[in-house]
């Protein structure tokens, strides 16, 4: 029997890579059910300034198809509170690369004082779907000044 009954994880899951594998087979390794919310590209361009390169229904195709997932929710605001009030779920992981963010501080405060857990995976550093967009808006710009 697994730890936690139901469990939650967020991201935008934009040029899926190991990394975004990697949080999402960790957390089902320690929950029976994980739900992922997955950044709608309307949020994306309002927390990050750009839409993601692939767009959001093919990225939710993308993460209901990997076998860790059991189910796959839009995530439309980055308050994890109101995404437990409808999902109910025992446990939240996420990447540490938010750790020192003032959303995490929050969060982490308020789910405290509910008693529910959160669990921070370590962020691939290598692969980033972040790094990944830059590189390829560079050679983007550079095919266009050729």
């Amino acid at each position: 029997m697994k730890k936690y009954k139901i469990g939650y994880t967020t991201g935008v899951f934009d040029l899926f890579h190991i990394g975004h594998l990697n949080i999402l087979r960790r957390a089902k390794e320690q929950c029976e059910y994980l739900i992922v919310g997955i950044s709608t590209d309307e949020l994306v361009l309002e927390y990050k300034n750009r839409k993601p390169v692939i767009p959001f229904e093919e990225r939710k195709q993308i993460v209901e198809a990997i076998k860790y997932v059991d189910q796959v929710v839009p995530q439309e605001t980055l308050d994890k509170v109101d995404a437990y009030m409808r999902l109910k779920f025992n446990i939240l992981f996420q990447g540490d690369d938010w750790k020192n963010s003032s959303i995490y501080s929050q969060t982490i405060k308020k789910f405290e004082e509910m008693d529910i857990d959160i669990i921070c995976f370590p962020y691939t550093k290598e692969t980033s779907s972040t790094l990944l967009t830059q590189v390829l808006n560079e050679l983007l710009e550079k095919q266009g000044n050729d």
